[in-house]
């Protein structure tokens, strides 16, 4: 071999999984965990949610749309390190658990963490987090409006586009492709732009950035925005900071 080349014949050896597994219990999952747990369930097509928040009305709408096309979804909440004024992982479990227990078909998500930081790099993030996900078992990624970026730095479907230039069979795992999601108040119920004939003055546009500035206020926040029982999690969390 010259010098600058890598042997992959042998053996990959994991030196650490720091103290995630520790800190997170069972909330931390390996790929092998992950894949052991769909074969168990007998799932085949796995949609992967990535967030860094806890799910709001939106969410739980993107990830419905892929339980109807797949056999199951792995929400899989980022564990590392995130931007100052995010939501505490913990804290993101807990409100994603009252979530599913009260608003998901039972056997239809699985939730688990993975230890990786947030890094907003938009476009060529979403394709590091397809490929964890292609580790860990998943067919498919929800990828939504802005996945992984940061104020309006990228454009909202920079992300999207980015798959389309991959070469074929680059990666296992798909893009799912899913347009701008809100609320219509004349349609009575979450929608997106693909889906909803109405006017942007029909529209409650759902974001977590907009969530935590409303929690962080003490403002009202709709219940066309987040479920209660997932609203009661976070209240909890930011009367904690005052």
């Amino acid at each position: 071999m010259e010098q600058g080349d890598v042997n992959l014949a042998g053996p990959v050896k994991v030196l650490s999984q720091g103290e995630f597994p520790e800190k997170y219990g069972d909330l931390f999952l390996s790929p092998k965990q992950t894949r052991a747990q769909f074969e168990a369930m007998g799932w085949s097509k796995v949609a992967a949610f990535q967030t860094r928040n806890p799910m709001h009305r939106s969410h739980e709408y993107l990830a419905k749309i892929a339980i109807e096309t797949c056999d199951g979804v792995l929400i899989h909440s980022l564990l590392g390190n995130l931007k100052p004024g995010d939501i505490p992982a913990e804290i993101r479990a807990k409100a994603i658990a009252r979530l599913t227990e009260n608003y998901f078909v039972k056997k239809t998500v699985i939730h688990a963490g993975y230890p990786l930081d947030m890094r907003y790099a938009g476009p060529r993030e979403a394709l590091l987090h397809a490929l964890f996900r292609q580790n860990y078992g998943c067919s498919q990624q929800i990828v939504g409006r802005d996945h992984a970026g940061v104020g309006s730095y990228y454009g909202p479907f920079d992300a999207h586009h980015i798959f389309d230039h991959l070469p074929k069979d680059a990666l296992q795992t798909e893009a799912l492709k899913i347009d701008i999601s809100f609320w219509c108040y004349k349609c009575g119920g979450m929608a997106s732009a693909r889906t909803c004939p109405h006017d942007d003055a029909d529209r409650l546009q759902v974001s977590g950035t907009q969530l935590r500035k409303s929690l962080s206020e003490g403002a009202e926040v709709p219940p066309e925005f987040s479920r209660p029982e997932v609203l009661e999690v976070l209240r909890e969390y930011y009367a904690g900071l005052g």
